[in-house]
C-alpha cells in the first residue's frame, strides 16, 4: 500500500494564430512510424514527385504505446476519454472514469503532459478552498489525482469542473491510490491526434524562405507540411515568453498581486503604465508579456515564485511537454543562450493551445477572465505579434535578438474542403523577416490548396 507524507496545498484554484495554409512536402513515414528521436531527419523539401507516406510528429499520447513495449508500470490520465488508468509491466489492471477536470477556458484547466507521483496521503487539506481530499497524489506542481472533495463539516464540494486537479469518486481514488508507487511515471493526455489526412497531390516547389530552420504543421495530428532544419538548437529571443507566462499560470494564483519595486524595473525597455508604486495581480502582468513583450512585466512574474525558481520550472516543464532540445537561462529570452528547435516549439504551441488557450487570446490583443480590473491601455499597447487583423490567426509570439534575428509562433485556423477545422501552426528559427516569410508560405499554399478556406 502506498503511504507516504505530503505538504498540504491547494489544488481546487485558479491554474490557468489572413488565413495561412501549410506546405506538404514528400517525407516517408506512415502514422505508424511516428516520431520524435532527433536523429530521424526529413526528405528534402522540394521533390518532383508525389506524396508518399505522411510523417507525423510524436506527440503525449505516443509515449503510451512506447511505454506498453517497454513493459512498464505507469498511470494514465486521459482528458480525451475522461479515464485513468493502471498499467503494469505493460498490462493494464485497472481502469477507472475521472469525474472532474479543470476547465482550460476559465484559467483552471489540468496540467498535461509527462510526470511522476511525487507524493501522496490518504487525505489532504486544501487551505484556500478549505476542503479535504481523500487519497490525494501529487504529480506536478499543484496538481493532484484524488477522491471526492468535502468541507471540514463533512459536505461534499459538488462542480462539474475543478480547479485543475483530477477527481475520481472516493473508491476508485483509493483503488488507484493502493495499487501506485512513488516515482511511478504519470502520463497526462490532454488531446489524443486524429491523424487528419491531407490531399495526396503533385506540389510546385515551396518557396524560398530566409529562415534558417522552419517547421509547419497541423497542430491536431501533428503531420508535417514542410520543415527545414527543424531539429537544429537556435536561439528564441522572445518565444520564451510564452513559456514564462505558462509556468506562471499553472504555478501561481492569477489572482495575488504584487507592488512593483524599482529595482524590479532595471531590464531593457520600458513598458506604458508599469510603474514602480504600483500594484498588479498576475493576470495584468500577461497582457503586457504577450502583447508588447514586456521585458519589465517577464522579470516582475519572476518575482511571485522567485526568479531562479521560475526559471527552474521553464525547464522542467519543457521537458515534460517532449521539449528535449530545449534551454531557458532567463525570463525573457534576451539571452541568446535561451534555445530550442522548431520541432521542441511545436509541442509548446500545442500544449497552450489545447491547455492554456487565454494566453493565445491575450496574444491576440482581446481582453480574457482577469478576476478584476485590468490597469493597463490594452488597445494602446503596441502588438507585435503581426498577424492579429487575420481573422484565421488563433494566437501566437514574435521575438528579435540581433544573435536570433526574427523568431515566430503563428497559429491559425483553418477550415478544409470536407468541413474539418484545424489547427495550422508555423513556427520560424532565424527569420530575416517574418511576415514575408509566412506570406511566401500562404502563396504557395494558396497556388497547391485553392480548395481550403479559413474559418
Amino acid at each position: 500500500m502506498l503511504v507516504f507524507l505530503i505538504f498540504t496545498f491547494c489544488c481546487i484554484g485558479v491554474l490557468f494564430i489572413t488565413s495561412l495554409f501549410i506546405l506538404r512536402t514528400v517525407i516517408t513515414e506512415s502514422p505508424e512510424t511516428s516520431f520524435y528521436n532527433p536523429s530521424n531527419s526529413f526528405l528534402p523539401t522540394n521533390l518532383d514527385d508525389t506524396m508518399k507516406s505522411p510523417v507525423y510528429l510524436k506527440e503525449i499520447s505516443d509515449i503510451k504505446n512506447d511505454f506498453i513495449s517497454e513493459s512498464k508500470n505507469f498511470l494514465e490520465i486521459n482528458f480525451s476519454e475522461m479515464e485513468v488508468r493502471l498499467y503494469q509491466e505493460g498490462k493494464l489492471i485497472k481502469e477507472v472514469p475521472i469525474l472532474a477536470v479543470g476547465d482550460p477556458q476559465s484559467w483552471g484547466g489540468s496540467a498535461a503532459g509527462l510526470y511522476k507521483i511525487m507524493s501522496g496521503n490518504k487525505l489532504s487539506f486544501s487551505i484556500v478552498s478549505e476542503v479535504y481530499m481523500p487519497y490525494a497524489l501529487r504529480y506536478y506542481g499543484k496538481y493532484y489525482l484524488h477522491g471526492e472533495p468535502y468541507y471540514p463539516g463533512g459536505e461534499k464540494l459538488i462542480s462539474s469542473v475543478s480547479g485543475g486537479c483530477i477527481r475520481l469518486s472516493d473508491k476508485d481514488a483509493k483503488d488507484i491510490y493502493e495499487l501506485t508507487e512513488l516515482d511511478m511515471p504519470v502520463l497526462v493526455i490532454d488531446k489524443e491526434k486524429d491523424y487528419y489526412q491531407y490531399p495526396n497531390k503533385k506540389l510546385s516547389d515551396f518557396p524560398e524562405i530566409s529562415a534558417e530552420s522552419y517547421l509547419v504543421a497541423d497542430l491536431d495530428s501533428g503531420f508535417v507540411f514542410a520543415e527545414k532544419n527543424s531539429d537544429e538548437k537556435l536561439p528564441i529571443a522572445s518565444l520564451a515568453k510564452l513559456m514564462t507566462a505558462l509556468v506562471v499560470a499553472e504555478n501561481v494564483d492569477l489572482r495575488k498581486s504584487m507592488l512593483v519595486e524599482p529595482e524590479m524595473l532595471q531590464v531593457y525597455g520600458t513598458t506604458q503604465g508599469l510603474e514602480a508604486g504600483k500594484r498588479f495581480r498576475v493576470v495584468e502582468l500577461f497582457y503586457p508579456l504577450l502583447i508588447e513583450s514586456s521585458n519589465d512585466a517577464a522579470e516582475i512574474l519572476g518575482y511571485f515564485s522567485g526568479r531562479g525558481k521560475t526559471i527552474k520550472m521553464m525547464n522542467e516543464k519543457a521537458k515534460a511537454i517532449l521539449m528535449e532540445n530545449t534551454e531557458f537561462v532567463d525570463l525573457r529570452g534576451f539571452d541568446p543562450k535561451n534555445v530550442s528547435t522548431a520541432r521542441d516549439l511545436f509541442h509548446l504551441a500545442r500544449y497552450i493551445l489545447n491547455n492554456r488557450p487565454l494566453l493565445l487570446e491575450i496574444t491576440k490583443g482581446e481582453q480574457v477572465r482577469s478576476f478584476g480590473e485590468v490597469r493597463f491601455d490594452i488597445k494602446g499597447f503596441l502588438n507585435k505579434n503581426v498577424f492579429i487583423d487575420d481573422p484565421g490567426f488563433v494566437g501566437g509570439k514574435t521575438g528579435y535578438l540581433p544573435q536570433s534575428k526574427y523568431t515566430g509562433i503563428f497559429i491559425f485556423k483553418f477550415l478544409t474542403e470536407d468541413e474539418k477545422s484545424r489547427n495550422i501552426v508555423i513556427i520560424l528559427l532565424g527569420s530575416g523577416d517574418n511576415q514575408t516569410d509566412t506570406q511566401k508560405i500562404y502563396k504557395w499554399l494558396s497556388e497547391n490548396y485553392r480548395k481550403l478556406t479559413i474559418k
